[in-house]
């Protein structure tokens, strides 16, 4: 169990990375939501221990995360959201190169590790091509192949499906699935698909703050009732926020399809109740961050 309480991180420009935040993982894959400026790396980071924070602990599986970093490291899997590769290295020579970095010193066991991996990520056939010329999505599965390496029990991928194409982020997807099973893995993204498809808890975090967690219906099932829906002008969208909770806007066919979040029946005025999703579930946390913010 990955155990996180009252983790915060002030950096030196004054900006507030991570604020507080309290977090109990179990086995499973675990998604962490939230956009870009949120917080996510920065949380990432710290559980790496690629940083130090300035308040609250982490222990995974009994270990002192921030007292006894080295240990964490054996049982850690990381693919960051810049995962950079050496140029003009084979796959499988630099999967090599970092099984060696990583411990696997035995020779027979880190072929076995690493011919396994490459399997695994259906890297095979590719694997005595260079690593810079392989596609974004390649990329990113070498990437998790080198994650794996010393069968770690913590897993952290941040933004790992970003400007991937459908086919290889379906693919992408089956693999986090097949390895979430019986280790704790950290998805972290901005993409809320991502998190509807491949993860049993989330965490919405925004302003570096947990702002909601639980499961996707259980989450989604509290706005019953709540969200409405209508299409609008473009040049009506102002008032429109003014008038009402407007929670998301989608161009569509030249007009605009708003979100809007209420406990009034609101189909006198127009609107259409909405079946509730993810993204509204996302979209309305925001939107209540943002509110709450500017009121204090």
């Amino acid at each position: 169990m990955l155990e996180i309480k009252n983790l915060s991180k002030t950096y030196s420009n004054g900006v507030k990375a991570i604020d507080g935040v309290n977090l109990n993982l179990k086995h499973g894959m675990f998604g962490l939501l939230g956009p870009n400026g949120a917080g996510k790396s920065s949380l990432m980071r710290t559980i790496a221990t690629l940083q130090q924070p300035d308040t609250g602990s982490i222990k995974f599986d009994g270990i002192d995360v921030l007292k006894t970093p080295q240990d964490m490291r054996l049982k850690l899997g990381y693919l960051p959201q810049d995962f950079d590769v050496y140029p003009r290295i084979s796959a499988i020579d630099l999967l090599e190169h970092m099984a060696v970095l990583k411990g696997l010193n035995n020779k027979k066991e880190r072929k076995k590790a690493v011919e396994g991996l490459l399997y695994q990520t259906n890297l095979w056939d590719a694997r005595k091509k260079a690593v810079s010329s392989f596609s974004g999505g390649m990329k990113q599965r070498f990437g998790i192949a080198q994650a794996l390496l010393g069968d770690p029990q913590l897993i952290i991928v941040d933004e790992p499906t970003a400007g991937l194409d459908p086919e290889e982020r379906n693919r992408f997807h089956n693999l986090l699935s097949d390895i979430g099973e019986n280790k704790v893995v950290i998805l972290s993204t901005h993409i809320v698909d991502d998190v509807e498809e491949l993860c049993s808890d989330f965490a919405i975090l925004a302003d570096g703050a947990i702002q909601v967690q639980g499961k996707p219906h259980d989450l989604t099932v509290q706005l019953n009732d709540k969200v409405w829906k209508t299409v609008i002008a473009k040049n009506e969208l102002a008032d429109a926020r003014k008038q009402y909770q407007v929670i998301s806007t989608k161009l569509k066919a030249g007009q605009t399809l708003i979100h809007v979040l209420s406990d009034d029946d609101l189909l006198v005025q127009g609107f259409e109740k909405v079946i509730p999703d993810m993204e509204d579930v996302y979209f309305s946390t925001l939107f209540n961050c943002k509110k709450f913010s500017h009121k204090e």
